[in-house]
């Protein structure tokens, strides 16, 4: 089973061969991921294939008309719910990404310019994300964006199953720190415990570390799991050093 994602916009080319790249793109190929970038500009029928226009009151910049968004999504048919990319949406974040993965497809509308007809967002959209309070030129790289973010949760897109239940924000906390060969480089040392064969003392380890390592950069995170329980304080205890 795969999981459908389409993606409508001006610029599909950009979207397409972002999406045909590393694990994606490979979850793509594998049938994982059956990701469809569509052209806004299918349906438009003047000779310049037209798809913004100045806005009615005045005012800086473009807005994107809505003939043919509905006309593209309309011919489409894609699996819904059907996502405007907009400051104004939901925040895009881990949750979110196992919702979609969870999900029996999705699809993502990448605006332009001043953005969409407002139309647009009454009757056609069924929602709106962000993926952060800045400021891009569309909605393109915000896509790619949800689109690897999702796509890496869906089984047999990664090569190990269980990596996505170690990584950051899958317990609500930062990933601990990570260390491969040599032992010794350049007089720092691979912390002892790792090298211990002890596996039960490395989880300990391991999990100590991502707690501190929240508390030191995210304290946000911490607060939102309800702060630190006695449990997890008996670890920060045992690896205080």
């Amino acid at each position: 089973m795969s999981l459908r994602i389409d993606v409508f916009s001006i610029f599909p080319e950009m979207v397409d061969q972002g999406a045909s790249e590393s694990v994606i793109g490979r979850g793509r190929r594998d049938g994982h991921l059956d990701i469809r970038v569509h052209d806004l500009r299918m349906t438009t029928t003047d000779v310049h294939a037209t798809v913004d226009d100045a806005p009615f009151g005045g005012g800086a910049g473009m807005v994107m008309k809505p003939e043919p968004l509905f006309g593209a999504v309309e011919a489409v048919d894609p699996p819904r719910p059907l996502l405007y990319l907009s400051p104004a949406g939901r925040t895009f974040d881990q949750a979110m990404a196992r919702e979609l993965a969870a999900s029996d497809g999705f699809s993502l509308l990448c605006g332009r310019y001043e953005g969409v007809d407002e139309r647009v967002r009454e009757h056609l959209i069924d929602g709106e994300v962000t993926v952060g309070d800045f400021v891009l030129a569309g909605g393109e790289v915000a896509a790619l964006l949800m689109i690897e973010a999702v796509g890496r949760l869906v089984p047999g897109v990664l090569g190990n199953a269980t990596s996505t239940d170690e990584e950051s924000f899958a317990d609500g906390l930062l990933e601990y720190p990570h260390y491969t060969r040599p032992a010794e480089f350049r007089g720092w040392s691979v912390p002892a415990v790792l090298r211990s064969g002890d596996h039960a003392k490395v989880e300990r380890w391991r999990r100590a570390q991502a707690l501190r390592r929240t508390l030191d950069r995210r304290p946000d995170l911490i607060e939102a799991r309800g702060g630190i329980t006695a449990a997890d304080q008996k670890l920060l205890d045992e690896f205080a050093d």
